[in-house]
C-alpha cells in the first residue's frame, strides 16, 4: 500500500514564534498571534509574505516609507491566504502604494520575534509579510514569524522515508524558506510546495490521491481545513500551542499533541 504524506510547516513541523504589529493603532503583539485566523476574521484580509532579506531590511532607515521601499527594491510577494479571490493587481496596488505604514513597523515585528526566537535556538527560519485590507485598501498588520523543528522531527521524516512513505511540505511559507526547512529535515526540494493558499494546499492533496492508495495531511491551523478534508487521513496537531475552532478539531481523523505520533498512526495503515 502507497502512503503520501503532506506536512504543514509553521506550527506543524516548526515551532514558531510570530509577532504582529496593528498599523492603526501601533500596538505590537509577540505572543504568537495566529496570523491566520487573524487574516480569517475578516473576508476582505489577505495574507501576504514578503521575499526579502530581513537582516538587510534591519539596516534601512526606520522612518522610511515601506511602500516606497518594496516598490524601489522590487520586493516580490506571495499570496499565503485569504478568504476570497484574490485580485493580485489590488493586492500589489496596496503594497506599492501604501501612505502609512513605515519600515519601522516591520523592523518592530522582526525585531520582536528575533529577540524570543534567539534565546531558543542557534538557527531558525524567518518570514515577514503583512495582512492588506482589500475594502480599506490598506496595510492593516505587519507581521514576523520564524521557527525551528519541534523535538524529533528529522528523525520522524527518516523512519517514513525507511518506511517507503512519500513525504511533501506544504505551506503558506516562502519557498526559499521551505527549501532551507526541507535541507534540514531531510525532505527533497522538488517535494516542496511553498507559498500555498488553502486552495492550493487541497489541490495537493487532490492530486496526490492519483499517485498514492492513502493520502495524509498533517496541519494545525485554519488554513489546512480544506486539505484536510481532501485528504483520506487528516491530522490536526496541536504541539504549538493556540486556540482551535471546532470546525477545524471536527474535520480531524485524529489529533496529536507530538508530531512524532505521526509514525504511529502511520504504522496502523499495514
Amino acid at each position: 500500500m502507497s502512503v503520501g504524506i503532506v506536512f504543514d510547516s509553521a506550527g506543524t513541523l516548526l515551532k514558531t514564534n510570530r509577532a504582529v504589529k496593528n498599523i492603526t493603532n501601533g500596538l505590537l503583539s509577540n505572543d504568537s498571534p495566529e496570523t491566520t485566523m487573524l487574516t480569517f476574521e475578516d473576508p476582505d484580509r489577505i495574507l501576504v509574505l514578503l521575499n526579502m532579506s530581513s537582516t538587510e531590511l534591519m539596516h534601512v532607515t526606520p522612518e522610511k516609507n515601506l511602500a516606497e521601499h518594496l516598490a524601489a527594491t522590487h520586493t516580490d510577494f506571495g499570496i499565503s491566504c485569504g478568504r476570497k479571490i484574490i485580485d493580485i493587481a489590488s493586492v500589489e496596488k496596496i503594497i506599492y502604494s501604501d501612505p502609512v505604514c513605515r519600515v519601522s513597523d516591520l523592523q518592530d515585528v522582526i525585531r520582536a520575534c528575533w529577540q524570543v526566537v534567539s534565546k531558543e535556538a542557534e538557527s531558525f527560519a524567518m518570514n515577514t509579510g503583512m495582512i492588506v485590507n482589500l475594502r480599506e485598501k490598506n496595510i492593516e498588520f505587519t507581521l514576523a514569524a520564524a521557527g525551528y523543528p519541534f523535538p524529533g522531527v528529522k528523525e520522524m521524516i527518516s523512519t517514513l522515508h525507511q518506511k517507503g512513505i512519500a513525504v511533501y511540505i506544504a505551506s503558506g511559507d516562502r519557498t526559499a524558506k521551505l527549501e532551507l526547512v526541507a535541507d534540514k529535515i531531510g525532505i527533497p526540494r522538488d517535494r516542496v510546495h511553498g507559498v500555498a493558499t488553502p486552495i492550493t494546499k487541497a489541490q495537493i492533496v487532490t492530486n496526490l490521491k492519483g499517485e498514492y492508495d492513502i493520502v495524509v495531511m498533517v496541519g494545525d491551523g485554519i488554513n489546512d481545513l480544506s486539505a484536510m478534508r481532501a485528504a483520506d487521513v487528516s491530522i490536526l496537531t496541536v504541539q504549538q500551542k493556540g486556540e482551535r475552532p471546532s470546525v477545524l478539531t471536527n474535520a480531524a481523523g485524529y489529533i496529536i499533541h507530538d508530531i512524532r505520533d505521526v509514525v504511529g498512526i502511520v504504522n496502523t495503515f499495514n
